[in-house]
This record gives structure tokens, sequence and C-alpha cells, in this order.
């Protein structure tokens, strides 16, 4: 009967040393998804400051890019130049667009990504044209909410 006692005890004790991994596994796996969603953060952060930085270390691009949001014809190289950072700028969107919908980007920052894009296009006479054009590229789920963000659409 001891045995049978202790037995039930030794059982007892491993089931709540189950539990308790089973608790610390979940808290490690919570800890891990912040951690994820944080370094996410930061790496969409660093992308978009590359691709906005470029035009304040480039002074080409940055005549170029202010001459294409502005109406004025472009020689073929600046052309160039702007549909490569115009192009930049559209992944570097769409890639927030993924990451919101995989749940790695909140409610409220992806609110103010769209505004952002919002603005983006009322500011520049080049870029929904340029986004007309080239929207097939794109993911068709980014697309239609890009779309849905233009005040005259394509």
């Amino acid at each position: 009967m001891d045995f049978d006692r202790i037995g039930k005890w030794l059982g007892l004790g491993a089931n709540l040393g189950v539990l308790l991994g089973l608790v610390l596994l979940i808290l490690e796996l919570t800890e891990n998804r912040h951690m994820m969603k944080a370094q996410i953060r930061h790496e969409l952060a660093m992308g978009i400051v590359d691709v906005l930085q470029a035009p304040a270390n480039n002074p080409q691009l940055a005549e170029a890019l202010y001459r294409a949001h502005s109406g004025e014809a472009l020689s073929a190289t600046q052309a160039y130049q702007v549909q490569l950072r115009t192009n930049a700028l559209f992944r570097y969107w769409e890639d927030v667009h993924y990451q919101y919908r995989a749940g790695l980007y909140d409610d409220e920052e992806f609110s103010r990504q769209r505004e952002a894009w919002k603005a983006s296009f009322r500011a520049s006479k080049y870029q929904e044209g340029y986004w007309c054009r080239v929207r097939g590229s794109y993911s068709p789920d980014f697309a239609a909410e890009i779309n849905g963000l233009l005040e005259k659409g394509c």
C-alpha cells in the first residue's frame, strides 16, 4: 500500500512538472512573439529610412524625384532613377501590408502607414500614374489596398 501511495505522489509530481513545463513553454513562445514583432518593426523602420535617405545622399536622385513629383519632364536617366526608387518604396509598402496581414504589425501603426501612403500619393503628380502602370506586379491584396487609397483610381 505504501508503494501505491508513493506511486500516486510521484505521478502527481510528474504531472505537475509537465504542467509547469508547458506554462514555461507558453511564456517563452509569447516572449519570442513579442521579440519577433519588435525585430520586424525595427527592420521595417530601417527599410523606410534607407528609401527616404537615398535622395538626401544623392543630389541627382533628389533632383529627379523633385521633378517627377512636380510633374516636370524627366530625362531617360532620371525617369529610370525615379522608377527604381518608386518601386523600392512600393515594395516596402507591400512588405508592411504583408506583415500587417500576418499579424506582426498592429492596427494603429498600419492605419498610420495607410495615411502616409495616401499623403504620398496626394503630394506627387507622378506616383499615382506610375502605380496604375505597375500595380499588376504586386500582390492582389496589396494592390486592392492601394487602389482603395487613390482619389481618382486607375
